[in-house]
């Protein structure tokens, strides 16, 4: 008789959760105060993103300097060598390494963003947590690597300084991180973009891989914009990274083009690409299990 009586109490109890779910109201909330609360869950991804790339192989973190370095290599040979392409009188080895570092970082965050929906759909499928936490563990993983690609920048930077090159650093190096801001907002909103549509139209992937080499030659990491035929500028221009990789490298070198007009429009365009990205990734996952 007392046990009966205790199961009745127990039913009657209130039952209180400490996580609630809510379905998503606006296309432009980015839940960070749920994101933070899964900070945890972003931390591990980081991590995982981060590791994974190099993991089993004989080299291991080495391939960071390695990969830029073949790059830089390859360029200067080719480019600067062989088709004695204008550098704006910085040496070629560090002006390829300037531009290779800064379209890295933006096209890794495009890249391995593009892809959240198709790569994590078995993960999604089987537990909740904000989907916007992958994208964004993407985006830190590669600021990692940025950074790494920046020691490694730096230190040919202070060697040629070292033998007497002329390099004449300025006050646009102030702006340095915001061009990182910019460089991963526009990764981020592309790549979120990309992802959404993506699983309907698989196709955007091969598009994606192909078509960021592609718009790499339309950024002066190769040519400085001051290089540029001018029937040609036009399209340079049109490019949202121009203005990023221009004003890094003349706040590193001093030389070739900072226009505010022309960042500012870099500026401009990733944060529009992040808020499209957003509302976008925010209406497809409430449905994607569907399509994938």
């Amino acid at each position: 008789m007392t046990l009966i009586q205790h199961n009745v109490v127990a039913e009657e109890e209130e039952v209180t959760y400490a996580h609630s779910i809510t379905p998503q109201n606006s296309l432009f909330d980015l839940r960070l105060g749920e994101i933070w609360q899964y900070r945890d869950l972003l931390i591990l991804f980081v991590r995982r993103d981060f590791v994974a790339k190099y993991k089993q192989t004989i080299l291991g973190p080495v391939w960071f300097f390695i990969q830029p370095i073949f790059q830089t290599a390859v360029m200067a040979i080719v480019f600067g060598g062989m088709a004695g392409l204008s550098t704006d009188g910085v040496p070629p080895i560090l002006f390829y390494l300037a531009g290779v570092t800064a379209w890295n970082y933006f096209s890794n965050c495009l890249r391995a963003t593009s892809n959240t929906f198709t790569a994590n759909a078995g993960l999604f499928g089987k537990v909740y947590f904000p989907r916007a936490v992958t994208p964004l563990s993407v985006v830190i993983s590669n600021l990692i690597q940025f950074g790494i690609g920046m020691l490694l920048f730096l230190v040919m930077y202070g060697f040629f300084t070292l033998i007497g090159t002329a390099l004449h650093p300025s006050s646009a190096l102030l702006l340095f991180p915001l061009l990182i801001v910019v460089m991963g907002f526009m990764g981020l909103g592309l790549g979120m973009l990309v992802s959404a549509m993506t699983t309907r139209y698989r196709d955007l992937q091969y598009l994606v891989e192909f078509g960021v080499q592609l718009l790499m030659y339309a950024t002066p990491v190769i040519i400085p914009l001051s290089a540029i035929p001018a029937k040609y500028k036009p399209i340079m221009l049109a490019n949202p990274m121009t203005g990023v990789i221009e004003t890094f490298k003349y706040g590193f070198f001093g030389t070739g083009t900072f226009s505010w007009p022309l960042l500012s429009y870099s500026i401009g365009f990733s944060l529009i690409a992040f808020l499209i990205g957003l509302a976008v990734f925010n209406k497809t996952e409430k449905n994607f299990m569907d399509t994938v």
